[in-house]
C-alpha cells in the first residue's frame, strides 16, 4: 500500500472502536476479578480473546447491516475496510492485557493485577476518546469534555467493581 493511501486511512481513522473496546476490556477485568481473581493467562486471554470476539461481532454488523443495505452487496474491498475500522475494538484490549502480563514483573499479586489493567483500560478509553474527539476536529474544549466523560464512565466502571468484590 502506497504512502499516500495510508495517511489518507489515518485521516479517515474513527477511534470510537477503542473508546468502546477500553470499556469492554474494564468490564472483562471487572467480571473475571469479581469473585476470585482470575489466573494472569486466564485473565491475559480473556481479554484479547474478548477483543477479538467483539471486532468480529461489529464487522459483521457493519457488513451485513449498514454496508449491505447501502450497497446491496459486499466485495474485498469493503470487507477489508470495514475490518479496518472496527480494528480499535482489539487495539484497545492489548494494554490491559499486557499489564496483566507485566505484571509478575512488577511483584504484583493477583487483585493488584485486576486493579492495574482496570486503570490501563480506563486510562485507554480516555486516551480514545481525546484521539476520536481530536480526529472529528473538536476544539479543544470538546476534547476536554469528552476527556471527562469517559473518566466519569471509567470511574463509575471501577466503582461497580468496589461494590462486586466488597
Amino acid at each position: 500500500m502506497n504512502r499516500e493511501r495510508r495517511v489518507r486511512r489515518r485521516a479517515n481513522a474513527d477511534y470510537t472502536g477503542g473508546v468502546y473496546g477500553s470499556m469492554l476490556a474494564a468490564s472483562v477485568v471487572i467480571g473475571a476479578s469479581a469473585q476470585e481473581p482470575s489466573p494472569r493467562l486466564e485473565l491475559f486471554l480473556l481479554l484479547l480473546v474478548t477483543g477479538l470476539v467483539f471486532w468480529v461481532a461489529h464487522v459483521h454488523a457493519q457488513l451485513f447491516g449498514a454496508r449491505m443495505t447501502e450497497y446491496g452487496g459486499l466485495d474485498r474491498r469493503t470487507v477489508l475496510h470495514v475490518c479496518r475500522d472496527e480494528w480499535p475494538i482489539v487495539n484497545a484490549s492489548v494494554p490491559p492485557a499486557l499489564a496483566v502480563a507485566v505484571s509478575p514483573l512488577l511483584g504484583l499479586d493477583l487483585p493488584a493485577t485486576a486493579w492495574l489493567a482496570l486503570s490501563v483500560a480506563v486510562a485507554g478509553q480516555v486516551g480514545w476518546s481525546v484521539a476520536a474527539a481530536r480526529r472529528a476536529g473538536a476544539s479543544r474544549g470538546l476534547m476536554a469534555i469528552s476527556a471527562a466523560v469517559n473518566l466519569v464512565l471509567g470511574l463509575l466502571i471501577i466503582i461497580f467493581k468496589l461494590i462486586l468484590t466488597h
